[in-house]
């Protein structure tokens, strides 16, 4: 009897026997395992094997992304494919895949947190109140608001692991009474202003052109010597490990996608000849740090790994001495947390905290936006990434239906419709998947 979980750099499942837990590799967070050969055709081959065999990854979602740009792009090319509209496209986008990535964890586990949401949204307004009522700097009202929703996560997580009740029903409850505390500290009918100018920049000011570039290139420098720093200490250990062109081709086209991204958004962006709009927004930068962080922790340490094999198999994980209770605590805590910095990001764009921030309909979008991204319902299976990706489809099916002026209930049933190809794409893998015993 074999337990299956996800390799975390590709989502590729990896057997293990029973009683051991499921985990991915060491190397989870790189490429070690994207090849079984040494030449980059049998890289390909091996990569199609394993979409064959069930394991899609973030193929659908990155090839659905490709189709909706193509499709707005021809339907309208002057403004979707603008300066000014690629801009708010990923500053729309940042809210919601910060709050995908912080929910993806407790995914990971086969449980979900309906409360996601309305915690951003209690967060963001407990922030906002430190500053407009009491004078706070906005150092101290972040540190409050995240505070706030990793306590909110801390109760949730030992309601759950601890009393043992289930996630949806603990979640639910929350949801429903966090609006409560929301309502009570802003007040039936009121808003709380976003004024001061560090948070109003998160979503409306850009980084210096200059400095943009070099952010950009020094995070490719790095990456690119990791990249290849640990290649050749698997060459040295003579373990297995990619070829080097495979990995040539990869980072090629990371720093095309990247450097192509920061040219488009180092032009000016204004429409008004005297008012100069240019520059990464410091949103963007944000949601990048966290995919980078999150994205190592998943992958490159002890943490992570048992976190995979929980999801694979629980009992396994645990009879491994794989502290069971304490990781799905830290799991919600983590969903919390991204979701208070997602409401913070949120408040930021809009320039206010009402009662209803978070209370509509941003966790469907969260975690459509995981799902979408590759993340499996099931647990187990997915990555940090998915969460960006997925967050980038939703956002850019809102954005073109907005500049296609279609009602609002095409944007419901389009957005709806991908979610359930997703969902269905997933239990289709999952089948496949089981059926060749992989």
């Amino acid at each position: 009897m074999t337990t299956h979980s996800e390799d975390s750099a590709t989502g590729t499942p990896t057997d293990s026997p029973a009683g051991t837990p499921a985990a991915p590799p060491p190397d989870a967070g790189g490429f070690s395992n994207d090849a079984s050969s040494n030449t980059l055709g049998e890289a390909f081959k091996a990569y199609v094997d394993r979409i064959r065999g069930g394991d899609m990854g973030a193929l659908p979602a990155v090839l659905g992304l490709v189709v909706l740009f193509i499709v707005f792009s021809v339907l309208r090319p002057d403004t979707f494919t603008s300066n000014l509209n690629i801009a708010n496209l990923f500053v729309q986008a940042s809210a919601i895949s910060v709050l995908a990535m912080g929910l993806i964890p407790v995914l990971l586990l086969g449980d979900i947190d309906l409360s996601a949401g309305v915690t951003g949204g209690m967060a963001a307004g407990f922030a906002a109140v430190s500053i407009d009522r009491h004078g706070q700097s906005w150092p101290v009202a972040v540190i409050i608001g995240l505070a706030v929703g990793a306590l909110v996560g801390l109760v949730i997580g030992t309601l759950v692991a601890k009393l043992g009740i289930p996630a949806f029903v603990v979640t639910l409850a929350f949801f429903l009474g966090l609006q409560g505390v929301t309502l009570k500290l802003i007040g039936l009918g009121g808003t709380i202003p976003v004024r001061d100018d560090f948070l109003r920049g998160i979503t409306i000011k850009s980084m210096p052109v200059t400095m943009g570039w070099i952010v950009v290139i020094v995070l490719l420098a790095i990456y690119g010597g990791l990249l290849f720093w640990r290649q050749r200490q698997l060459a040295a250990k003579d373990l297995h490990r990619p070829p080097n062109s495979l990995l040539l081709v990869k980072f090629a086209a990371l720093c095309v996608i990247l450097l192509g991204m920061t040219a488009v958004l180092s032009q000016n962006r204004s429409r008004v000849p005297t008012f100069v709009i240019q520059g990464i927004p410091y949103a963007v930068f944000l949601v990048g740090a966290l995919l980078i962080f999150w994205s190592f922790v998943f992958g490159r340490t002890p943490y992570g790994r048992h976190m995979y094999a929980i999801g694979g198999n629980t009992e396994a994980a645990r009879r491994a001495g794989i502290s069971v209770d304490r990781l799905r605590i830290s799991a919600f805590v983590i969903a919390s947390s991204m979701a208070a910095t997602s409401g913070i990001i949120s408040a930021s764009y809009t320039g206010k905290v009402s009662p209803a921030s978070g209370a509509g309909n941003a966790l469907l979008y969260a975690v459509g936006a995981a799902v979408i991204g590759g993340t499996s319902l099931f647990g187990g299976k997915g990555l940090i990434r998915d969460g960006v990706i997925g967050g980038l489809v939703i956002a850019t099916i809102d954005n073109g239906l907005g500049l296609l002026n279609q009602a609002a209930y095409i944007n419901y049933i389009i957005t709806g419709s991908v979610l359930l190809l997703a969902a269905s794409v997933d239990a289709i893998s999952r089948r496949r998947r089981s059926a060749t015993g992989t």
